[in-house]
C-alpha cells in the first residue's frame, strides 16, 4: 500500500434513518479524511438524504431497502469504481468514534494488513460503554468459536467500524454475500479463506436511543447465521464441500484465461 499522500481513501456510510446522528458522526471525522465520503441510503424514511446532500457527501440512494449487507455491497462497489485504494466503513449512527480513523488505517498504509477492525474488546470497557450484557456474552462466545474455526485470533468479529484495502475488496466475492447482517461475518470468512492479513485497533462505543441496534430476536437469528457461515467455512477449508464464495476472484480470472 502506498503512503497516505498517494493513497485514495474513501469513507463509506451505510445509512438507514440516520438523520439524527449523521452530522455528529461527520463532525468527528478528521478534516483530512473528508474529501471522499460516500453515503448509501437504504430507502430511509427520514431526511438522511437531504442532510447528506447538504453536507456535500457523495450520495447513492436505494429506491427499495436492500438490507445492511446489500447496503455495504453498494458502498464498496461504488468506492472501487471511483478509484479507492482504501475504504473505511463507518456506521453513521454516532456509535463509533470516527477520530480513530488515522489509527484504523495505519496498518494498511504501512503494508502490514489488508483489513483492520475496530475492537470494543481491545477498548477495554464495552459494558461501561452501554453494551447490553447479553450482547457482550454472545460477542465473546461467537468470536471464540470463529477463532477456533479460522485458526487465527481476533478479539471481535462484529465491529461496524472497519477498513479494507483495495486488494481485499478486489480479492473476495463480497457481492455474493448475504444482504442481511451476516454479511459482516461472511466477508471476514472470505478474507480468511483467501489468506489475507488482519489487524485490530482498540475503540470505544456509545449506546443510546438513536444508535442503530438489533433487538434480541434478530440477534438470536444473527447468531445462528454466524454459526452457519462458520460451518460452511470449515467444510470449505477441510475440502469436504467447496463453496464458490470462499474462492478468491483471481481463481475465476485464471480459469477464464485458460
Amino acid at each position: 500500500m502506498n503512503n497516505q499522500e498517494s493513497c485514495k481513501i474513501f469513507i463509506v456510510l451505510p445509512a438507514y434513518n440516520a438523520a439524527k446522528t449523521l452530522l455528529r458522526t461527520l463532525d468527528e471525522i478528521p478534516p483530512e479524511y473528508r474529501q471522499n465520503i460516500i453515503l448509501v441510503d437504504d430507502a430511509s424514511k427520514d431526511h438522511t438524504v437531504e442532510i447528506a446532500q447538504t453536507a456535500g457527501l457523495i450520495v447513492v440512494v436505494h429506491p427499495k431497502n436492500k438490507g445492511y449487507g446489500g447496503n455495504q455491497k453498494t458502498c464498496y462497489a461504488e468506492s472501487l469504481s471511483r478509484g479507492a485504494d482504501l475504504v473505511v466503513m463507518l456506521h453513521p449512527d454516532h456509535q463509533y468514534d470516527a477520530k480513530v480513523i488515522p489509527e484504523l488505517i495505519k496498518p494498511i498504509l504501512a503494508g502490514e494488513a489488508n483489513a483492520v477492525f475496530g475492537s470494543r474488546m481491545l477498548g477495554g470497557h464495552p459494558l461501561e460503554g452501554g453494551m447490553p450484557w447479553w450482547k457482550y456474552v454472545a460477542n465473546v462466545l461467537l468470536t471464540a468459536t470463529a477463532n477456533i474455526i479460522f485458526r487465527r485470533y481476533l478479539t471481535e468479529i462484529h465491529s461496524g467500524f472497519r477498513a479494507y484495502s483495495r486488494k481485499y475488496l478486489e480479492t473476495v466475492r463480497f457481492i455474493e454475500n448475504s444482504d442481511d447482517f451476516i454479511f459482516d461475518t461472511e466477508i471476514i470468512a472470505q478474507g480468511m479463506a483467501c489468506n489475507l492479513d488482519f489487524q485490530e485497533v482498540p475503540i470505544s462505543t456509545r449506546y443510546f436511543p438513536e444508535a442503530s441496534s438489533i433487538n434480541l430476536w434478530r440477534s438470536i437469528v444473527y447468531g445462528f447465521g454466524i454459526l452457519a457461515v462458520l460451518l460452511k467455512y470449515w467444510l470449505h477449508h477441510s475440502r469436504l464441500i467447496r463453496f464458490r464464495k470462499f474462492e478468491p476472484k483471481t481463481v475465476e480470472r485464471l480459469s477464464m484465461m485458460e
